[in-house]
C-alpha cells in the first residue's frame, strides 16, 4: 500500500484549503484517517472515513470547518479545510487501517503517507 499526500500550503487565516490522499496497490475497504502534528505537539487525530459505508469522523477542533470525502474510484480521499485559524498549522498525515471503523488512535494504522506541510499565517 503507498499513500500520497499532497495539497498543503500557506494560506492566511480564514482561508482553505484542500488536501488529497490517494491510495495505490490497496483493496477495497478501509479506513482513511488524517492526523496532524504540530511543532512540539504529539500528532493528533483529525478527520476520518470510512470506504464501506461512508461515515465519517471529526476532532471537535475542526468541526464545522473541515470536511472529509471520497472517491472510491480514485481511492482518493480528500479533506476540505475551511476557515483556517493559526493552530491548524501542522504538518498532515493520511493514513489507512484495513478495517471497517474509524479509530482516532494512530497505532491503529498500518499505512502512512508521507506528510504534507500546512502553514496559517495570522
Amino acid at each position: 500500500v503507498q499513500l500520497q499526500a499532497s495539497g498543503g500550503g500557506l494560506v492566511q487565516a480564514g482561508g482553505s484549503l484542500r488536501l488529497s490522499c490517494a491510495a495505490s496497490n490497496i483493496a477495497s475497504g478501509y479506513v482513511t484517517g488524517w492526523f496532524r502534528q504540530a511543532p512540539g505537539k504529539e500528532r493528533e487525530f483529525v478527520s476520518g472515513i470510512s470506504s464501506y459505508d461512508g461515515r465519517t469522523s471529526h476532532a471537535d477542533s475542526v468541526k464545522g470547518r473541515f470536511t472529509i470525502s471520497r472517491d472510491n474510484a480514485k481511492k482518493t480521499v480528500y479533506l476540505q479545510m475551511n476557515s483556517l485559524k493559526p493552530e491548524d498549522t501542522a504538518v498532515y498525515y493520511c493514513a489507512v487501517r484495513m478495517f471497517p471503523v474509524i479509530s482516532v488512535m494512530e497505532r491503529n494504522y498500518g499505512y502512512w503517507g508521507q506528510g504534507t506541510q500546512v502553514t496559517v499565517s495570522s
